[in-house]
């Protein structure tokens, strides 16, 4: 049994519960003062003052790790990514900078297409090595669990080989990664299936596979104006929810087509996106306890005006922070910048931030009760700072600020020998 204490914390930014926090809950991150961890191999077993957790637990076998009098935290949940993809689409972003928007090149056959077509063509060690090399630059922002969305392969194969290689990637790093099936990305005319034809097949062919082989806890779907419908949604959602499969969906990104009303009504873990939900759609998510997932760099690079995230908090939602990092609309797995953003854009306190990315990010991959805050009995997923208070992490301009990574009570990361 490996035994360690992590002690000379300055501040100790718990995040603590079990359930995802509303309205001024998300201000309070318990934080603690004079006070140590005690932890035995995964698991946190003790916080409690310094000098109580020595005269407990100190012992010859015991590991020390000094917090140099620095800011302890959970460590980072980034709870919607599309981490895996084949090629690139640098050119897309040329074209949007030069005055095209995201729907007009969906319009003319690119955007997530693009990603479709690289995507089946890249090998399993291609889109492996590419993924760890963003896994890399994630841990380095203090980030220790993700979610993967598939959504590239539009077919059995490519979709189970964008499944696979996440469930690959859990076992050469040390970030958690949590499978999404996204078989509804969007529609293209593959093997002369007619879209009601796409959607039956996934219902009835794909997700029977990906249950199978257990490679997705999540299924999603892009409810958007020209991608798929409310009923559609409901219909690709129902299906998945009755084999067994949480549910989430893209909602309100680009139009309001009240996706937040469908995720409210078939109960959906999470509605992400989120920028031009209505002001019913919002309270229909709060009454439901739907997470609102915001995702403030995909607005900062589409140019879109950002989800009013303090009427989210305002009306009672369980509010949400991640990247959406992705090859088209957000390359960047800079989740401070997403903290950074959140609070001068969306609304959010640096403290409703914090629990953004934390225990309600936690709750927003169902995992509330494992991660997401430093409480006993949780995995021992914990970040050290550069600094002596969280309020460094926006403070810093979307640099990391974390100097030392912990996941499952190891130190997977450390800025001194990167």
């Amino acid at each position: 049994m490996t035994k360690t204490i992590i002690y000379n914390i300055n501040e100790l930014v718990t995040c603590s519960g079990f359930s995802s926090k509303h309205k001024e809950e998300m201000n309070d991150l318990h934080i603690k003062y004079d006070s140590a961890i005690y932890i035995e191999d995964e698991i946190i077993k003790d916080i409690d003052s310094e000098s109580i957790i020595f005269s407990k637990y100190m012992k010859d076998d015991i590991i020390l790790i000094d917090a140099n009098k620095k800011c302890v935290l959970p460590g980072f949940i980034d709870s919607h990514t599309h981490l895996v993809f084949g090629g690139y689409r640098e050119n897309e972003f040329y074209q949007r900078i030069n005055g095209a928007t995201y729907m007009e090149i969906m319009e003319k056959g690119g955007g997530i297409i693009n990603s479709v077509n690289a995507t089946r063509k890249a090998t399993v060690q291609e889109l492996i090595d590419k993924s760890l090399i963003v896994l890399k630059s994630m841990l380095s922002y203090g980030v220790t669990t993700i979610e993967a969305k598939s959504g590239y392969g539009l077919d059995l194969d490519n979709e189970i080989k964008q499944l696979e290689v996440a469930k690959d990637l859990e076992k050469l790093q040390p970030i958690e990664i949590i499978s999404t099936y996204l078989g509804a990305h969007a529609y293209i005319n593959t093997d002369n299936m007619s879209k009601n034809e796409y959607i039956s097949f996934m219902s009835k062919v794909v997700l029977p596979v990906i249950k199978e082989r257990n490679l997705a806890r999540f299924v999603d779907a892009f409810v958007e104006k020209n991608v798929y419908s409310i009923d559609e949604g409901r219909k690709i959602l129902t299906d998945a929810k009755e084999l067994g499969f949480k549910i989430k969906i893209h909602a309100d990104e680009l139009s309001c087509l009240e996706g937040s009303k469908l995720a409210a009504e078939l109960k959906c873990v999470s509605a992400d996106h989120l920028l031009y939900a209505s002001e019913e759609g919002i309270t229909c998510l709060a009454n439901n306890n739907v997470i609102a997932t915001l995702l403030p760099l995909t607005a900062f690079n589409l140019k879109e005006n950002y989800a009013n995230g303090r009427k989210f908090i305002d009306k009672g939602c369980s509010v949400c922070i991640a990247t959406d990092f992705n090859p088209g609309s957000c390359f960047s797995e800079n989740i401070n910048l997403a903290i950074l953003l959140s609070n001068l854009y969306m609304g959010l306190t640096i403290e409703e931030a914090i629990t953004a990315v934390t225990i309600n990010a936690a709750a927003a991959l169902s995992l509330e009760k494992s991660i997401g805050s430093i409480d006993v009995g949780k995995q021992a997923d914990i970040i050290i700072l550069d600094y002596d208070s969280y309020k460094f992490i926006p403070y810093h301009l979307g640099s990391s600020s974390v100097n030392r990574v912990i996941k499952k009570g190891k130190i997977v990361f450390s800025k001194e020998n990167k």
